[in-house]
């Protein structure tokens, strides 16, 4: 079957509930500046506090979400699909109506009991904490991926977002394994410090299926303590990730670690040197909003993959979008649309 996307992406779509907060605020919930979590019944207040005492901007989120709208901003119209599940509401039709302006396509499975899921963003300076409920977005079932099949077959590579593994590994896997046995690129994200802290077991079931692994120095340092690596030497973890065991020979895979304003490591299985990418700078009063970043990085780095780049380009696609999310609200990029400077 001829494929019709570059990229199909799977995890949790959610509306971001996003205002600006203060220390106050984020003791009060229990929060840390800088950190995702999921939402606990003590939680369940902030949304309507955001909501209703701290002026908040409602916009598309969900990290894979992201980076779908990231990659499609990259790649010619109708390239990237995005499957998750969603609540029959008026949250769901904001998402639809963001995406349909990203030019991205979605698949939803729609939850006739649970409403769309949230995340509640408080920002505090440059830092900014995440505080999910899930909701719909947990209610996601194999089955949909099976009666959507032929979307699997028609893409070119896919892409899970580690904040799925909470949800349904068996999805996961299901791609992990269609990549493998077609030899197309799988691509997961580590996503957050507690998916290697808390769902280690379902992350090492997909591990030997990992053409690329995505995470930050958080993220990557979480997982060492998982998995008692006795490090915290960023290129040291790289090297682990990108030479563990591996279920699909014909592609050497790719472990990539961003580290905020310290530049991108990348390591590739087999290889002894670790590789080194200085950040595109930014200065620090053009930064409106970091949320989002990676999640561009990783749009930007996969459409890249998408096209056949090599891994210096891919590398400069995800930081040159980073670098124009940074400066804008939420995870969103600008509009009218910016072309990459390509050599």
């Amino acid at each position: 079957m001829p494929a019709t996307y570059e990229l199909l992406c799977l995890e949790n779509p959610l509306l971001d509930i996003q205002a600006q907060g203060d220390e106050a605020l984020l003791e009060k919930y229990g929060l840390k500046p800088n950190d995702a979590i999921l939402a606990e019944e003590k939680h369940m207040g902030l949304y309507e506090e955001l909501m209703e005492g701290r002026d908040a901007k409602l916009l598309a989120g969900g990290a894979a979400q992201n980076t779908a709208r990231g990659a499609q901003y990259l790649l010619p119209p109708d390239s990237v699909i995005f499957i998750g599940c969603v609540g029959k509401d008026k949250y769901a039709e904001i998402l639809v109506e963001a995406n349909k302006k990203a030019g991205l396509k979605v698949n939803y499975r729609y939850d006739e009991e649970q409403p769309t899921g949230r995340c509640g963003v408080v920002i505090t300076g440059h830092n900014r904490s995440m505080c999910t409920d899930l909701a719909a977005a947990n209610c996601y079932k194999i089955e949909h991926l099976k009666e959507n099949w032929e979307l699997v077959e028609q893409s070119k590579a896919y892409y899970v977002g580690g904040y799925h593994l909470t949800v349904s590994v068996e999805a996961t896997l299901a791609l992990a394994k269609e990549a493998a046995k077609e030899n197309k690129p799988f691509c997961l994200s580590l996503s957050a410090p507690f998916i290697p802290q808390f769902f280690k077991d379902p992350l090492d079931q997909t591990a030997p299926y990992w053409d690329y692994v995505v995470g930050n120095e958080t993220e990557a340092t979480s997982y060492a303590d998982s998995h008692d690596l006795k490090t915290h030497d960023i290129s040291a973890i790289a090297k682990h990730l990108a030479n563990l065991p591996k279920e699909n020979g014909k592609r050497k895979r790719i472990a990539i670690i961003t580290q905020g304003t310290d530049p991108t490591i990348i390591a590739v299985q087999g290889e002894s040197d670790v590789k080194t990418f200085p950040v595109h700078s930014i200065d620090k009063e053009e930064i409106v909003d970091t949320t989002g970043a990676g999640d561009a990085f990783a749009g930007g780095f996969f459409a890249g993959v998408a096209k056949g780049e090599k891994l210096e380009t891919c590398v400069d696609m995800g930081q040159w979008l980073a670098a124009l999310s940074l400066r804008e609200l939420g995870p969103s990029y600008p509009f009218p649309q910016k072309t990459y400077p390509s050599s």
